[in-house]
Order: C-alpha cells, then sequence, then structure tokens
C-alpha cells in the first residue's frame, strides 16, 4: 500500500484499539483520529471537518429534535401507555408486547429515547403481572434495537446512506429499510417471544413496598452492611450536625436514619443536629469502624429489625433509579451534585455492570447506566421525579389507569411528525432537508423551544459521527478501502457475491459487539461498497447488509448504549446477554443473507 494508505490504515487501528479497549470515549477518539488524519498530511483540513457539514449529521440532528417535540407534547408516553395496556398478565404476551412497543417508536426516535419512554413503565408492569423486571428488560432493550433495523432514522443507517451519497450513487430512502430489516424485526420478536424468554434470568429486582422493597436491598446486600451506633454521653458529637460530625469522612460510612426518644428521623439532612443517646443507623463495615477507633465516637448496637425491613418500614420508601442518556448527573459525584440535600434522599448502593458499589459512593463519579438504590421519605418523592436526568423504576401503576390523553398540542405535534415521514417517504426532497424542515416547524409551532431543541439533540452522538465520518474519507482516499476489500473478494470472492457478503456481515457483527455502531459503519460502509465494485454486485444491497448488520448489538453489554441503560435496572451481567443474545445473532445472520438478495438482488442487471 501506498504511504498515505499506511498512515490511514496505522491511525485507524490506533483508534479501532482504543474503542475496543473503552480507554476514551468514542467521540474523543473519532475527533482525535480525525486531526491526526490531518496532522499527518492524509486528509486535507476541509476534509478534517467534512464530517459536521455531512447531509447525515443534520438528519441526524433533526430526528432528536422531533422525538422530543414528540415526547415533550404526551404523544410518545400515549402510545406507549395504550400499547402497554394490551400486554396481558402472561409472560410471553407481556414480553412480545414491551418489545413491539420498543420497536415501534424506535422506528421514529433513537433507540435510547425510545427505551427511556418506556423503561419506568416496566416494574409497575412485573407488579401488576408478577414478573419479574429481569425477564422483560433485556426484550425491552432488544426490541428498539430490532426497530432501528427498519427505518432509516437510525444513526448508523443515516451514516451508511451517507457513505452512499459520498460515492455518487443514490441513497437510502425513509422505507428502503422496511421490507428486509421490519421482517428480521419480527423474527427476532418472535424468537425472543417464543424461545429467548426462557434464556433470561429471573433475578428478584421487587419494588418500591413490602417485600419487593425488601428483595431490592438483599440483591445489593445492604443488610450486610447496617449499623447501628449509640453517641454516647460527653462525646464531641453532641450538639454538632452531620456535616461537622465528619462520620462519611472519617469512617467511610453514611448516615440514613436517626432514633431519638421513639421516633425515626429518615434521610436526616446535613444540618441534623446530633444529641448524646442517638441512635444512628449507618451503611458501612464494622472492621472499618474499629479500626478506625470507633470507641471514643460511638457504642456499637445490635442491628435488630433494621436488617429485617425496617429500611422500608413507616414513610420510608425503598426506590431505584436509572441515570437517564443525558443526565446532568452523569460525570458528576454524589457529593458535588448535592444529591441527598437537593433530593432528601440517601443513597444506600449504586449497581454497576452487574455488581453492587457500597464504599465511597460520596466521591464515586457517575456513570451512563448506573442504577442508584435510594431510601428517603414518601413525601420526596414529587421531587426526585422532577429531576429529569433521572428514570425512576418505582413509578405508579400506569397500567391500571386510563391511557394519558394527548391534548391538541399533542395532535398538533403528531400531525408535524406525520406530515415529515409522509414528505420523505415520497423522496420529493432530500430527506436531511424534509427532516430539518420538520424539526425547524416543531420550534415555530411552540412543541419544544430553541433551548429545548438544543438540549434534546444527543451531542456526543453528533459528535462521535462527525469525527468517525473523515476515517471513512481517508479509507476511500487513499485505497485502503479498495486493499480491504480486495482481501475479503480474494478470500471468499470464488464463491460468489453472496458469499462476499456473508464475510461483510460477519465482520460487521462481530466489531459491533464493542464498538459504537456509528463508528462501525463509517469503517465497513466503504469497504463494502468497494467490494461490491469488485464482485460487480449492487453496491446499494452490499450496504444495506452492512448498515442491518450494526444493529445486531446483542451478544454483549457494550454492543448498544440501550444494553446499558437496561443492565443495571435489570440486575444483568455481561454473560446474560450472552446467552440470549448470541442465538438471536445466529437467527438474524442467515435470515439477513436469505431475504437481502431477494429482496434487493445482489447482481446488477
Amino acid at each position: 500500500m501506498p504511504t498515505p494508505a499506511v498512515l490511514a490504515v496505522a491511525i485507524i487501528a490506533v483508534a479501532i484499539a482504543v474503542l475496543l479497549t473503552s480507554r476514551a470515549r468514542p467521540d474523543v477518539v473519532g475527533l482525535t483520529a480525525a486531526l491526526a488524519l490531518g496532522v499527518v498530511g492524509v486528509l486535507t483540513a476541509d476534509e478534517v471537518f467534512a464530517g459536521f457539514s455531512r447531509s447525515s449529521v443534520v438528519t441526524i440532528m433533526a430526528v432528536f429534535v422531533l422525538a422530543d417535540g414528540l415526547r415533550r407534547a404526551g404523544v410518545t408516553d400515549a402510545l406507549a401507555a395504550l400499547l402497554l395496556r394490551f400486554g396481558g398478565r402472561r409472560e410471553p404476551r407481556l414480553v412480545a408486547t414491551l418489545m413491539l412497543t420498543g420497536a415501534a417508536l424506535s422506528l421514529f426516535m433513537n433507540n435510547i429515547a425510545a427505551a427511556s419512554v418506556v423503561l419506568p413503565i416496566v416494574p409497575s408492569a412485573a407488579r401488576r403481572t408478577g414478573v419479574r423486571p429481569s425477564r422483560l428488560l433485556m426484550p425491552l432493550a432488544f426490541g428498539t434495537t430490532l426497530g432501528g433495523m427498519a427505518t432509516l432514522l437510525t444513526t448508523t443507517n443515516i451514516v451508511v446512506s451517507g457513505a452512499l451519497r459520498d460515492r455518487g450513487l443514490a441513497a437510502f430512502g425513509l422505507l428502503d429499510f422496511a421490507p428486509v430489516g421490519g421482517a428480521l424485526a419480527l423474527c427476532g420478536i418472535a424468537y425472543m417471544t417464543l424461545f429467548g424468554r426462557r434464556r433470561l434470568p429471573a433475578h428478584d429486582l421487587g419494588g418500591p413496598d413490602g417485600p419487593d422493597a425488601q428483595a431490592l436491598l438483599e440483591l445489593y446486600g445492604i443488610p450486610e452492611r447496617l449499623l447501628r451506633l449509640r453517641v454516647p454521653d460527653g462525646t464531641f458529637l453532641h450538639g454538632r450536625t452531620l456535616t461537622e460530625s465528619t462520620i462519611r469522612e472519617r469512617f467511610d460510612a453514611h448516615v440514613i436514619a436517626v432514633e431519638r426518644d421513639g421516633d425515626v428521623t429518615h434521610a436526616p439532612s446535613p444540618d441534623f443536629v446530633l444529641r448524646a443517646g442517638d441512635v444512628l443507623v449507618v451503611q458501612g463495615r464494622l472492621e472499618d469502624l474499629v479500626a478506625r477507633d470507633v470507641a471514643p465516637y460511638f457504642e456499637v448496637l445490635p442491628v435488630g429489625g433494621w436488617a429485617k425491613g425496617a429500611l422500608a418500614e413507616g414513610d420510608a420508601v425503598v426506590l431505584e433509579a436509572v441515570l437517564a442518556p443525558r443526565s446532568a448527573l452523569i460525570g458528576q459525584t454524589l457529593r458535588t451534585a448535592h444529591f441527598r440535600a437537593k433530593y432528601g434522599f440517601n443513597t444506600l448502593s449504586i449497581w454497576r455492570r452487574g455488581a453492587p458499589l457500597a464504599a465511597g459512593l460520596a466521591d464515586q463519579p457517575l456513570r451512563f447506566g448506573d442504577a442508584l438504590l435510594l431510601r428517603g421519605p414518601a413525601a420526596n418523592i414529587a421531587a426526585l421525579r422532577t429531576e429529569p436526568g433521572l428514570i425512576l423504576l418505582a413509578e405508579p401503576d400506569v397500567l391500571a389507569a386510563e391511557p394519558p390523553l394527548v391534548a391538541w398540542r399533542g395532535r398538533l405535534a403528531l400531525g408535524v411528525f406525520v406530515g415529515t415521514v409522509l414528505l420523505a417517504a415520497l423522496d420529493i426532497r432530500p430527506v436531511s432537508e424534509v427532516m430539518f424542515a420538520g424539526a425547524l416547524l416543531m420550534v415555530m409551532l411552540g412543541m419544544l423551544s430553541m433551548d429545548q431543541a438544543y438540549q434534546a439533540i444527543e451531542w456526543k452522538t453528533v459528535f462521535v459521527v462527525a469525527g468517525m465520518l473523515p476515517l471513512g474519507i481517508a479509507l476511500t482516499k487513499t485505497g485502503a478501502a479498495t486493499a480491504a476489500a480486495d482481501a475479503v473478494v480474494g478470500a471468499l470472492g470464488a464463491l460468489g457475491p453472496r458469499a462476499v457478503l456473508a464475510g461483510l456481515v460477519v465482520v460487521t457483527v462481530l466489531l459491533a459487539q464493542v464498538m459504537h455502531g456509528a463508528a462501525v459503519a463509517t469503517i465497513m460502509a466503504p469497504i463494502a461498497l468497494d467490494a461490491a465494485a469488485v464482485v460487480h454486485a449492487d453496491p446499494r444491497a452490499m450496504a444495506l447488509g452492512v448498515a442491518i448488520a450494526t444493529s445486531m448489538a446483542f451478544i454483549t453489554p457494550l454492543g448498544h448504549p440501550v444494553n446499558l441503560l437496561v443492565m443495571s435496572a435489570g440486575g444483568y451481567r455481561g454473560r446474560d446477554f450472552a446467552v440470549v443474545g448470541a442465538p438471536l445473532v445466529a437467527l438474524l445472520v442467515p435470515l439477513l443473507l436469505v431475504l437481502l438478495p431477494w429482496w434487493m438482488p445482489l447482481i446488477q442487471p
């Protein structure tokens, strides 16, 4: 390969290696790699920043705004509640309904946003039917991803469509993915309903009260870390506030309740004044308190009923909340966010990547997908619900009520969206122009303000795509994509175009399990187009196969952010996704290789 191609491949290989190790954010990796390609002379300055001017990026931004306009007008919540009313009480029917709901929403929303709409309803459905949430949340995640296969309005599909346009080929229309992607989605939902759900774990996560709350506490291992400490006479703690007591800093323990004269104060505020004789219920480790000379400060008492459910008695509630996709809490600590002072809830534990965290919670930077186990007065739930960065998994049983009514604003927003989609489907104007006009009309009609439109856009995704697109330009410009395509054709070309397509799909699916979908699409699309040229196949068919393959991210929780979103809420571990998702991928890949050539012949006439 020429020197520019070698440099391009080396930089992209380093970027892929960093992405695989998750040592840096995908947007940072993409932007850095694009800049490096410019510094070494592979790309011009205009090409380095070309991603920000691509129509695919504009389309992605418009989709976010349109979807948020529907959400703010109550359309998505009404649709989710309406569809879930038909879920019934049996697990198979409920799984199918959840997956169909997620798939339907993801046809016109970002997959994570679609899952976020339905996620708070799942615990209510679980309590109503007796089905454990862990039997429902993974199907919901998979349903939203499957639905994304059937529409152009998925980030990876938009990226691949943009790659076609860059080559001077006809870009995909709004409905081009529907025949193949829709059939695959229905097959995937049928598999999960009939067979896949049998492989799901049955974690008992419970709900906000009674035995369910106790099960939730036990899952997080809370009873084993409870201590009761009496404030003795003559201690310096008498008359000091909790903040001044430095209990959290000195003993790595936090106070979750204070008993005084038979009364219990749940989730005491930082300015709560301690008195001699108070009994503090704290979460911590006895060995840590003993090692740090606890004797002058406290007398250790038997835990008693606090380990047997008293945490969820009286006016106290125990509930679980998941960080929303664009939560301002991500990257902050509970201390810097002043979480307890702001909402009146103690964070008992954080569930992350399949295991609970208990030590040093106040200074633990929060991550996307974290689930917080919270305890506090029931009266404070209303304040907690006002936090847009949290998705409560203990909402009232909305399934028992009528679906929320969609007011005139909802009908107007729905009309704007439907009109936008119809114009895009008619292909009168480029999809990017139509979608952008629809988003702008949402703002002009007052469905959301311009500031809210900026907030609706998931800028991380925008910068990932804008940063990764120059990598595709470099692969094409230097001939590296052609060399990779020649290697694929050299290995499989003798077996025909279908074998080449199979090789590209398998590589794409493997990369999609551990890398951001936009990065996979950016790298694989040029290779697929060059491979199509070598074997004289339809480039749009090859590109469609690669685009759909990027959505088959079911085997690991890292494959798609929506998997991380439900991981903590469902108490899943990494192997749970492999056990359920691997057979699903094994089913969908052969189906794709059969359905795609039938709908869009590989050999050009």
